[in-house]
């Protein structure tokens, strides 16, 4: 384990490495410039060579990549060309909003997901079958935006039981926090819930053919044994794998639902830094959210050795 750990750290720094430069070079390709953009209407010549000069705009693409990195692993992102705040300010502020959206999701997404399709495999061929997977083709084919809406209209403006948008921290008032996100929780939550049902199932299906699961069942356990112990635990590892990244797709910022339900996450924030030509904020959200998939690709995999204890071997 410990000998793994090491081998997968050691292709995680470079992989870190290669993504920043590939986030800042393709950065660079963005149309426009931002001293122009930054420069107002009247564009100064004086005052554009200011901004290039301030953020090294006017230097080799190699050099300010050396800057840029230089100060990341300081912990500085650089500062943001339109606000004039530090990126990392605006990650800290922004972060944990999109950790607990993202949060709630998963655990929507779990708590449909995963019983709807060890239901759907239990039942294979039977009328809880064709139930769940008319259900997991719905949550594939509704698109989040119109669900969203439609919840709106539900929940806020019929029955005025929700806030219609916004967000509450949950540091101010925790039913508040919860009363604004549940929506916006639920939209996510269902689609990810719907392909996770579907890889539950297949899953479920190939290990419940196996046959030491017919050799535990020749054996006399309890079905509740062989389904817990026996199937469901060596059906979790592609599960696992699919959470890893869905909970990681999370993170980088649910762009459409953020925007219908003006939850201030990394959607918004990377959305209005793409159009006003903000490389730095840009640059920081990319880099923490490939981090961030990197780290729970490592989280997986030894998630992995916890469960099937073949893979230990």
């Amino acid at each position: 384990m410990t000998r793994f750990l090491f081998r997968r750290l050691a292709i995680l720094l470079p992989t870190l490495l290669f993504v920043s430069i590939i986030i800042f070079g393709l950065q660079q390709l963005l149309p426009g410039d931002p001293a122009i953009a930054m420069a107002g209407e009247e564009r100064d010549p004086e005052t554009i060579e200011q901004i290039r000069d301030k953020y090294h705009l006017n230097k080799p693409i190699h050099e300010r990549y050396l800057i840029w990195i230089g100060g990341v692993l300081q912990g500085d992102f650089g500062e943001s060309i339109r606000i004039q705040l530090p990126v990392s300010q605006l990650l800290v502020e922004k972060l944990p909003v999109t950790i607990e959206l993202a949060v709630l999701s998963m655990l929507v997404a779990l708590g449909i997901g995963l019983p709807a399709g060890m239901i759907s495999a239990l039942y294979n061929g039977r009328w809880p079958d064709y139930v769940a997977n008319v259900v997991g083709l719905w949550g594939l084919s509704t698109p989040n935006f119109w669900l969203g809406i439609m919840m709106i209209l539900l929940f806020s403006v019929e029955l005025g039981w929700l806030p219609a948008s916004g967000y509450v921290s949950p540091l101010e008032d925790p039913l508040g926090n919860l009363e604004s996100m549940i929506m916006p929780a639920f939209v996510l939550g269902t689609g990810i819930a719907a392909v996770m049902m579907r890889h539950t199932r297949s899953a479920m299906l190939q290990v419940l053919s196996s046959d030491y699961i017919r050799t535990a069942r020749a054996k006399g356990l309890r079905e509740k044994i062989v389904i817990g112990k026996h199937a469901l635990r060596n059906a979790a590892v592609p599960v696992i794998t699919l959470g890893a990244l869905e909970f990681g797709q999370l993170l980088s910022g649910a762009v459409l639902t953020e925007q219908i339900f003006s939850i201030p996450g990394f959607g918004k924030l990377i959305v209005d830094a793409v159009f006003n030509r903000d490389y730095a904020v840009v640059q920081g959200v990319v880099l923490c959210t490939a981090t961030a998939y990197i780290v729970l690709n490592l989280l997986a995999d030894i998630a992995y050795f916890l469960v099937n204890p073949r893979l230990r071997a």
